[in-house]
């Protein structure tokens, strides 16, 4: 369940041409807030808006509660909580700055790929 989770919000992203997903498995880290990051950045604050509104929408849509945001209006960086799984989407110069995956470097870490409309439609019907 939590690996078709990873790859929705990885689509969700995709769909607004966010860049650079990577989920972070933050469940052997002892005291850790969640289980997932999922990082990804935009290229202006119109995007990440965008972004996060996909994601949250895609979210709703499987069911899933979003606890708490932040970083609306300004759109540099939006924090989304779904519980087990955190979201973090930047402006590329702020997760350039901020480099939260360095500090979790010592977590299993997947870089997704963006699939194609065509492979994104057969998922959705299977």
């Amino acid at each position: 369940m939590i690996t078709h989770d990873l790859r929705l919000l990885a689509d969700a992203i995709y769909d607004k041409k966010g860049q650079h997903v990577v989920s972070l498995d933050l469940r052997r880290i002892d005291g850790a807030i969640t289980d997932f990051f999922v990082v990804c950045d935009g290229s202006n604050t119109t995007q990440v808006g965008a972004i996060a509104d996909n994601v949250a929408e895609k979210m709703k849509e499987e069911g899933h509660t979003l606890y708490r945001s932040q970083g609306e209006g300004n759109n540099f960086w939006i924090i989304q909580d779904y519980g087990n799984i955190v979201v973090h989407i930047f402006l590329k110069e702020y997760r350039d700055f901020y480099r939260l995956e360095d500090l979790w470097a010592d977590v299993p870490r997947k870089e997704y790929k963006e699939r194609s409309a065509a492979k994104r439609a057969v998922k959705t019907e299977e």
